[in-house]
């Protein structure tokens, strides 16, 4: 890792199940990563704001509750709003591959479904963010 990169993970709109990101949230802490964890219930909104004020290089999103087409979107117009449009944005959940391609499609850099090593996860966002250092 070319330096000890910040990320915000975030669990917008109803969704109650938190176990998935705090696990998500230890393994990146744990390969180097500063995490900063904004809790449940979370709005488009203050996720994009958080993003902001903790200088964030990246934002990873959870979802179990199959709002993720409507709120990813959202996440990302929200941070284009506050001029953050290079703020890596990934995210997880339960989403079908037909909704994984239109999300990729929207601006959202990856999406990790339940079974996805952590190993993988914390790898992938590493080389991501490092090739975007590299520029």
């Amino acid at each position: 890792m070319k330096r000890r990169f910040r990320v915000v993970v975030a669990k917008p709109g109803l969704d109650g199940h938190d176990r998935g990101i705090k696990v998500i949230a230890r393994a990146l802490r744990d390969a180097g990563f500063e995490v900063i964890y904004t809790g449940l219930f979370q709005t488009p909104e203050q996720i994009a704001e958080a993003v902001r004020q903790e200088d964030a290089d990246a934002v990873g999103l959870s979802v179990l509750s199959g709002a993720h087409m409507t709120l990813f979107p959202r996440v990302l117009e929200e941070l284009a709003a506050r001029g953050l449009d290079d703020v890596l944005v990934f995210g997880g959940g339960i989403v079908p591959p037909d909704d994984v391609a239109a999300l990729k499609a929207q601006g959202v850099a990856e999406v990790f479904t339940p079974g996805a090593p952590l190993d993988r996860i914390t790898t992938w966002l590493e080389a991501a963010l490092d090739e975007r250092e590299r520029g």
